[in-house]
């Protein structure tokens, strides 16, 4: 059998303090008795990978270098990186494609498409093991099935999140993407509150249109007593929060207090004794998170992330939450792409430009059989 070599995207920061996303050939090895090799044909950008590809860069140095696309790092930042220095990173956390070779044990899935999100997704050969390779339902492409796992699940194991925290409805942030649409479309199929606060007008019209009843315009001058009454409806006492920074983790901690204040009985002097959870699980907004402690003491912000959700739930749940994401694939959880680009694309200034600012509604997918310029 003829070796096989294909291109792959990978990130490195060096010990200079400099960032170098290049696309190069790779040799592909044989897949083992329970590997199968997979060519990738739809692979999404996701806020998640841009934090490895990108980290923290200074979008103003970005530029074409040669062969590959550079950028400095601010040396106040290098510190975090120090377990990364002079590696090749290899990016993209989930993918689809079509199955090409298959080790013995695995014969059965050559032709098949499949999807995973077994990382380095960001090429145009993946050899995966038969556990990590997901088949799709028939007449699946794998555009569709490209982002299989990370919008779909997170949304999932926010639902469950909220169950065994005995919370019985929740907010939403950055709501008008397509993990905000997903939500709302599961909340309404499951009869769950949720508040969805989005950043423009537009945004309100569009999810109005989908069908959420609560949707608020974090820009509007009536935001905050409008998030008040949101939570008296619907008697939110968590939130998932794709911002991270400034003060609306502050602002929907503070609503929630006032809401559980509407119907308290007796005065005390530490708050509602309702418990109010922010969980912050992107960082769309990258200054700090401000909290002016307006909300009692009874209350919690941490961080959150989607995989050590799903490891708490265990293999059942977690069987079980892929089964409904693989029935409901072009219709719940279907997923919309601004535009679809190659691996050397990928790396050219402007486009980074355009997939960097991580607009609302806007999704950029990697297509790696695509030749490029």
């Amino acid at each position: 059998m003829a070796i096989r070599t294909g291109l792959e995207l990978t990130s490195r920061v060096t010990k200079d303090g400099e960032l170098q996303l290049a696309v190069t050939e790779t040799q592909v090895p044989a897949p083992g008795p329970d590997e199968v090799v997979v060519e990738i044909k739809a692979a999404p950008i996701s806020p998640s990978d841009l934090a490895l590809l990108l980290g923290p860069l200074d979008i103003a140095t970005l530029k074409a270098n040669g062969a590959m696309t550079t950028a400095k790092i601010p040396e106040q930042r290098m510190a975090h990186l120090t377990a990364r220095l002079d590696q090749a990173m290899k990016v993209g956390n989930e993918g689809a494609g079509v199955v090409v070779e298959a080790g013995a044990n695995a014969q059965a899935l050559l032709g098949k498409t499949v999807a995973a999100a077994a990382g380095a997704m960001f090429s145009q050969y993946r050899v995966l093991k038969l556990h990590e390779a997901i088949p799709l339902p028939a007449g699946i492409t794998p555009e569709q099935g490209a982002s299989v796992f990370v919008n779909p699940m997170t949304v999932l194991c926010f639902l469950e999140t909220m169950r065994r925290e005995g919370h019985t409805a929740l907010v939403h942030t950055a709501a008008a993407s397509n993990l905000g649409q997903m939500l709302i479309k599961v909340c309404k199929q499951d009869g769950i509150g949720l508040v969805n606060i989005v950043r423009s007008a537009d945004h309100v019209k569009l999810l109005k249109e989908l069908g959420a009843e609560h949707v608020l315009d974090s820009t509007s001058p009536t935001f905050a007593a409008d998030l008040v009454e949101a939570c008296v409806a619907t008697k939110a006492t968590l939130a998932f929060d794709a911002i991270g920074g400034g003060n609306l983790a502050s602002q929907i901690l503070t609503a929630m207090e006032l809401a559980a204040n509407r119907t308290a009985k007796t005065y005390s002097r530490y708050g509602s004794a309702t418990h109010k959870q922010v969980y912050i699980y992107g960082s769309l907004d990258v200054r700090p998170t401000v909290l002016d402690r307006t909300f009692g003491l009874s209350w919690g912000v941490a961080g959150w992330l989607v995989l050590p959700a799903l490891l708490k739930l265990g293999p059942e749940a977690g069987g079980k939450l892929r089964e409904r994401i693989l029935s409901e694939l072009t219709t719940t959880f279907a997923s919309r792409y601004t535009a679809t680009i190659s691996l050397r694309d990928a790396i050219k200034p402007d486009v980074i430009l355009k997939y960097a600012k991580r607009a609302t509604g806007e999704k950029y997918l990697i297509d790696p059989s695509l030749t490029g310029s």
